[in-house]
């Protein structure tokens, strides 16, 4: 009993002293300490403690169960601790930000290993399927070995970018694929051959499951069409039971079969509505295969009604007794029952086009080739070829109207006809009213003369008073007659064709001058008529003074008085000036009384002779001796005034000289014209070599020629207007042949029409070889030689940029522009082998000098060890290495590194002692020593990378 009280008053004084002292948890700290601790001390035992620290909003789990209190708590006041609960706040982020900041999102509290990668990635941008699932995660993540898990892109092609340009059969690129793999892909698959393809697009089913080369023959995976004909086209023409293509079916296969092979089954829902309905109605059910109805596998717009019905010829006779338009034939079977049933039958004689004449025989089909509903009741819509090949006469030409009902009965053979608009084409007036069709047409009604003389020609040959012919009237009947009967009466309106009919003339009757009716050769003179009244004319006497019998001469035909005979003012003074009282008779010069228009000046002049007169008229320009050349130039009669030709603005030079002067003068010579084309039209229009007037050369001929006689030589200034003459062709200007060779009609006027030859023949370059325009012009100038020249089109055959563009083709070409290196090697061997800094032959870089140079300059370069590869120009490695060959010992192959060189594996292994994934092997070191530095070195904690 008194050892109980020496417990009971020990635990009061501990438990006093522990009430007085003051708490190592904190003033604040609540918790009784018979919770955590017991009598033998203060020491904190999980199996005897009450604690859970559940109660704190931390669940202790895992590893976390087995950690001292301490490792969390590092002093005794657990209210310090509050906050701690997120992952961040014990454990360092060796992700460095690229997982964010809770860890349990892919750990757990038993261990940092991570089992469950396919699951989390789930919940992720992309999910792992297929062979991601199976994937090792730093052949994704490549700064997974430095435990970063940087956000990477989820489109296919930003992994696989290597394997599609790289994809050969097919070419991706060239066929300009999608980069998005899983359009052809399955993501959920293995590999990437056929038997992967994601084909959903256009589903292979039933005779489509094919080898992809069937359908993809070019080799070419995109771009092909989905429809049906796009592959199915031949077969689609080649059917022929029935025909498609004559039966216009759809091109769209589906509509009748479906993707089973061999086409069948079949069904073709569209022939109730485009045809005759057998899948409703009372044909529903009762046939077995399209041939029960279409007997002719070879043309299915043929059928039978007649072969399966039960009725015969006889019964159906009787049946359709009283049906206009009935024939016993299946076309007419399906014209009055194009539903297939009795009732709503079509008759023709209470429709609005009752059969008559040679309608009532027609087949049907001939009407109703597209159908019966809406058929037309137009003329034209069924007898277009009719009009159209009717030659007799060509209704089409004669733009007859194309309704027949104006001129045609429905009697067959379309006779007898009218034609109510004959009047349209030849009006019929007169004797034409009652002369019967035959009369004219004779049973040709194609190009029957709408002119007189195409019926009256004989009228016209036979008539002699006057005689038609001969004096070459008019076959135009009209000119003169009217269409009464008789041809009577008649004008001649074309008198004055043959007699103009003047003054007096045109009141007098005919026959005051065609006697007796007879229209057969009145005279057309004056003399034929007024003889008498010349003969007798005293006043004065003509006949004596050998006047002129032409009376228009002097008179006029109004009447013989007053008249208009004035010799020097008409003709030439001889009432006055130097001839005056020089003459007796007016045969004195006009020595033919027959034609007073011919006269004599060097009959009774006082020279005697030629040689005289041609002495006095030395130097003069134009002289001729002969009198018409003497009026010429003396119309006054006098040497004053005489005209000169050589002072005239018309001088006579070369061929000009020994033309007579008439041949310039015919119509006098007053106002004669200079311009060449006034005299010499005809010359111009005939010449041929070349045709002046179809290239329209000047009418000016002293542009091109000069007066020498056969108008050469001449000159072509004018050729620039045609082809321009530059370069060389203008030393060839004068040398006309070079070109035309004496033709010069077609002359080419394109490069290649003259130096074919030169193209073909050149061979620096072979222009035929690299199939370059035969257009000179496209790198040539007309400079001789044919240089300086150009060539545009390099980058066809080679792109040209940077400083390539500003280089003279010979720095490249060397004079041999055959065979030209078009790589980098190819020209820059010498830079390529001299460059020694760094040395690229010995370090054995790439001859491909844009993997690190541009076209613009060889500085700057995109080479970049550091940054691209390993820091060897700063860091702990700069200066500590002399040639690439230290660490890249393989010279072909510049990816081979090594780090063991340097650093010696007794070195190494002492240094990485303890270093959780620690191996000797240059990969390793750069795994954990990615910038060559040994700060920051990692520990390894995949187990999948531990050795």
């Amino acid at each position: 009993m008194r050892k109980l009280s020496l417990i009971i008053l020990l635990v009061v004084v501990v438990m006093s002293a522990k009430l007085l002292s003051p708490s190592p948890h904190g003033p604040d700290f609540k918790i009784s300490c018979g919770v955590c601790h017991s009598a033998k001390g203060w020491d904190y035992d999980r199996n005897v403690s009450t604690f859970r620290h559940d109660s704190t909003g931390f669940m202790l789990l895992g590893q976390h169960n087995s950690v001292s209190c301490k490792a969390c708590h590092s002093t005794l006041v657990f209210s310090e601790a509050r906050g701690k609960q997120n992952c961040n706040a014990c454990h360092a982020d060796i992700h460095e930000q690229t997982l964010g900041n809770d860890c349990g999102r892919c750990h757990t509290p038993s261990a940092w290993l991570v089992n469950n990668i396919t699951d989390l990635h789930l919940k992720s941008r992309f999910p792992l399927q297929g062979k991601h699932a199976i994937a090792d995660c730093y052949s994704c993540h490549k700064s997974g070995s430095l435990h970063r898990f940087d956000p990477l892109g989820t489109e296919c092609y930003d992994c696989h970018r290597t394997d599609f340009e790289a994809t050969a059969h097919p070419n991706h690129v060239q066929g300009g694929f999608s980069t998005n793999c899983s359009e052809c892909h399955m993501v959920t698959g293995f590999n990437w051959n056929s038997t992967n393809i994601n084909h959903s697009f256009f589903p292979l089913t039933g005779g489509h499951s094919l080898d992809c080369s069937r359908c993809h023959t070019s080799g070419s995976y995109s771009g092909l069409s989905r429809s049906c004909e796009s592959c199915h086209q031949k077969d689609y023409s080649s059917a022929n039971n029935p025909s498609h293509q004559d039966l216009n079916f759809p091109l769209d296969c589906s509509l009748c079969h479906t993707t089973s092979p061999g086409w069948k089954p079949a069904e073709y829902k569209d022939h109730d509505s485009r045809f005759f309905p057998i899948y409703s109605g009372k044909h529903n059910g009762v046939w077995n295969a399209c041939s029960d109805c279409h007997a002719n596998p070879s043309n299915y717009a043929i059928f039978s009604c007649v072969s399966c019905h039960d009725h015969n010829q006889t019964s159906t006779d009787e049946a359709h007794s009283s049906v206009g338009g009935y024939v016993y034939s299946s076309d007419a079977c399906f014209q009055c029952h194009p539903q297939g049933s009795a009732t709503g039958s079509f008759n023709h004689s209470t429709s609005g086009f009752p059969l008559t004449g040679a309608h009532s025989t027609t087949p049907c089909s001939q009407c109703h080739a597209n159908g019966y509903a809406g058929t037309t009741t137009v003329c034209a819509d069924c007898h277009t070829n009719n009009y159209n090949q009717t030659t007799n006469p060509n209704h089409t030409t004669a733009n007859i109207s194309n309704q027949c009902a104006l001129c045609h009965t429905t009697n067959p053979g379309w006779k007898p006809a009218t034609f109510p608009t004959h009047s349209t084409y030849y009006e019929l007036t007169g004797a034409h009213t009652s002369v019967d069709c035959n009369s004219c047409h004779n049973g040709n009604y194609s190009n029957t003369p709408n002119n007189c003389a195409g019926c009256h020609t004989n009228n016209y040959n036979q008539t002699a008073n006057p005689p038609h012919v001969s004096l070459g009237l008019s076959t135009e009947c009209s000119t003169c007659h009217t269409t009464n009967p008789g041809w009577k009466p008649a004008t001649f309106a074309v008198h004055d064709t043959y007699y103009v009919l003047a003054g007096i003339h045109t009141t007098v009757a005919c026959s005051d001058c065609h006697s007796a009716g007879i229209y057969t050769n009145a005279p057309t003179t004056c003399y034929g008529c007024h003889a008498a009244n010349y003969n007798q004319t005293t006043n004065p006497p003509h006949a004596t003074s050998q006047f002129s019998t032409d009376c228009a001469s002097c008179h006029t035909q109004t009447a013989w008085v007053p008249a208009t005979f004035d010799h020097d003012n008409q003709y030439f003074p001889i009432y006055s000036g130097k001839h005056n009282n020089q003459w007796t008779l007016c045969s004195e010069c006009h020595s033919n009384p027959a034609n007073y228009a011919q006269f004599s000046c060097i009959d009774c002049h006082s020279h005697s002779n030629k040689t005289e007169v041609d002495n006095q008229h030395s130097g003069v320009g134009g002289y001729a001796y002969n009198s018409p050349a003497c009026y010429a130039c003396h119309p006054t009669g006098s040497t004053a005034g005489a005209f000169n030709h050589g002072t005239s603005p018309f001088p006579l030079t070369g061929g000009h000289q020994g033309v007579d002067c008439s041949a310039c003068h015919s119509n006098g010579y007053v106002n004669t014209s200079m311009i060449c084309k006034d005299c010499h039209t005809p010359n111009y229009n005939q010449t041929s070599n070349p045709v002046h007037a179809a290239i329209g050369i000047s009418t000016d001929c002293a542009v091109c020629h000069t007066t020498n006689p056969g108008w050469q030589p001449a000159t072509f200034p004018t050729h620039n207007n045609y082809y321009a003459l530059t370069g060389a062709h203008s030393t060839i200007s004068s040398n006309c042949a070079s070109c035309h060779n004496g033709n010069y009609n077609s002359t080419p006027n394109v490069c290649s029409g003259c130096h074919m030859n030169n193209y073909n023949q050149t061979n620096n370059p072979s222009h035929v070889t690299l199939g370059l325009s035969n257009d000179c012009a496209t790198c040539h100038t007309t400079n001789p030689g044919w240089t300086p020249a150009t060539f545009s089109i390099h980058n066809n055959y080679y792109v040209l940029a940077g400083a390539h563009i500003s280089l003279a083709c010979n720095t490249c070409h060397n004079g041999n522009y055959n065979n030209i290196p078009n790589t980098c090697v190819g020209c820059h061997l010498t830079d390529y082998n001299q460059t020694n800094n760094p040395p690229h032959a010995s370090a054995q870089y790439p001859t491909d000098c844009e993997s690190c140079h541009t076209q613009t300059a060889w500085i700057p370069s995109t080479f970049n060890h550091d940054a691209q590869y390993f820091p060897i120009y700063s860091g702990a490695h700069n200066g500590q290495w002399s040639t690439c060959s230290d660490c890249h010992t393989n010279s072909s192959n510049y990816t081979v590194f090594t780090c063991l060189t340097c650093h010696a594996q007794s070195t190494m292994n002492n240094s990485h002692s303890g270093v959780s994934g620690y191996s000797y092997n240059s990969n390793a070191c750069y795994q954990c020593h990615p910038n060559g530095s040994s700060g920051g070195k990692m520990r390894i904690q995949n187990k999948d990378k531990i050795d």
